[in-house]
């Protein structure tokens, strides 16, 4: 991957003394790989006995492209998905790569339990569980990010949610704990101090917390929206989004258990005149040994 180039141009530097101060003509331009978080470089003038050093600072680095993070999943997980699953986790893992390289992206507990949510209800009715988990690690470490740590973290939501109402889940300002720090921090985020980057899977953890503190009247996800500084709006629309998802996908779940059914009778069908058949050959065969041995 080709560095970034920054170019430096000095066309006049001043050099100080005790006796004097003369400018020291230098006009030259440099080109400096940027893809480095420190680097310095000295300059020393032929009539000066003290060098010039220029320290040069930069976070940019350029984000992997999609097809590489597609490319690191299928590699971790080799073996075939069928393609009900395939298709939604391809489509969600482009979205999601968008999602972690935008510059504003800082990953949250939220976030994680609005993702392990969606993950959970793509896979569900998967036909084993440890190849449903093998794909989640697979899954978040092509992202460059730790599965284990989205687990937890959604977990810990979880057990958390379950404890509150709808007061206490809208008051987690006034309150003290770990997961109210991370609201809290959230919340000043979004206000503006600091990065952050609002997405789906951040509206889908909102309606997970609201699920199991079962505070299902919609102006709770209006005050949580507020104590948070998130904009409802886009709440609602991705939460419709998410909605749509999960209605498509228990259609074509039941589709799928529809036409497994279907082929495992038709097997059944066609392996009874197969049955018929040697069951007569059997009979056949015994009778005609029977008759020889009576001869």
């Amino acid at each position: 991957m080709a560095a970034a180039v920054a170019s430096l141009s000095f066309t006049t530097l001043t050099h100080s003394s005790s006796k004097q101060t003369n400018p020291i003509p230098l006009s030259f331009a440099l080109r400096v790989p940027t893809n480095f978080s420190f680097h310095s470089l000295t300059f020393r003038s032929s009539s000066s006995p003290s060098p010039f050093v220029v320290r040069c600072m930069s976070t940019l680095t350029e984000p992997p492209p999609v097809a590489e993070t597609k490319l690191k999943f299928l590699n971790a997980y080799k073996r075939p998905i069928p393609s009900i699953y395939n298709t939604v986790l391809q489509e969600l893992i482009v979205q999601q790569h968008l999602m972690r390289y935008k510059k504003t992206y800082r990953y949250d507990a939220v976030f994680a339990l609005g993702f392990v949510t969606v993950y959970d209800q793509l896979m569900e009715g998967y036909p084993s569980d440890e190849d449903r988990e093998a794909i989640f690690q697979a899954y978040v470490n092509a992202l460059n990010e730790d599965p284990q740590q989205y687990r937890a973290d959604a977990q810990k939501l979880e057990t958390w949610a379950r404890a509150q109402d709808a007061s206490s889940l809208v008051d987690f300002a006034s309150k003290t704990g770990e997961c109210e720090d991370i609201l809290k921090d959230i919340a000043e985020r979004a206000g503006g101090n600091g990065s952050f980057s609002y997405s789906r899977f951040f509206a889908v953890g909102l309606f997970r917390l609201l699920e199991l503190a079962n505070a299902t009247e919609p102006t709770i996800l209006e005050k949580l929206c507020a104590a948070l500084n998130i904009n409802k709006k886009s709440v609602d629309r991705d939460l419709d989004v998410y909605r749509n998802l999960l209605s498509k996908l228990v259609q074509a779940k039941e589709l799928l258990k529809e036409y497994v059914e279907r082929e495992k009778k038709k097997r059944e069908e066609r392996a009874e005149p197969q049955k018929a058949n040697e069951a007569v050959k059997n009979f056949l065969a015994e009778n005609l040994y029977a008759s020889k041995i009576k001869r």
